[in-house]
């Protein structure tokens, strides 16, 4: 089931918009790419300290599997990566608000945001363009990043 602008009526007034999402981001990009660091540290040893070339093929697989495990840990727990926490965003199922999603839709999400990036960034400038904030991934996983305030 595709997700139209129309079937999250209830999220709209909440919807995030492009430049806060931007900004959540670059600050889970600067984290990941530390997560990242770490993770080929950890490898490096199985490569007899030697640095990975581009034929090999599992390390690349390994780093996806980070980057994933990074992203689906917190969208399937809480709904928040540290840069949505600090840019106040949640990302909620939008079948139901009040919930995380599941693996099956971070396995989506995350999927369909490497083909919005890959396409000149096209997935996420869709934002910009739809009556919802909607991009691309948000669409086939059936989610949606909305403004979460803090609570007082």
């Amino acid at each position: 089931m595709q997700l139209s602008d129309n079937s999250v009526s209830t999220l709209q007034y909440l919807a995030a918009g492009f430049w806060r999402r931007m900004a959540a981001i670059v600050y889970d990009g600067l984290l990941l790419l530390a997560a990242l660091f770490g993770a080929t540290a950890i490898a490096l040893p199985l490569n007899d300290g030697e640095a990975f070339n581009s034929h090999q093929y599992g390390f690349s697989v390994y780093l996806l599997l980070v980057c994933f495990s990074f992203f689906g840990w917190f969208w399937t727990h809480g709904g928040q990566t540290p840069g949505m926490k600090a840019w106040q965003l949640k990302l909620v199922a939008v079948s139901s608000p009040n919930a995380a999603i599941t693996w099956t839709q971070a396995v989506k999400r995350f999927l369909a945001s490497i083909l919005s990036w890959l396409i000149i960034g096209g997935g996420f400038i869709a934002i910009v363009f739809s009556a919802k904030k909607l991009a691309w991934h948000d669409r086939l996983s059936q989610s949606s990043i909305v403004f979460n305030p803090k609570q007082a």
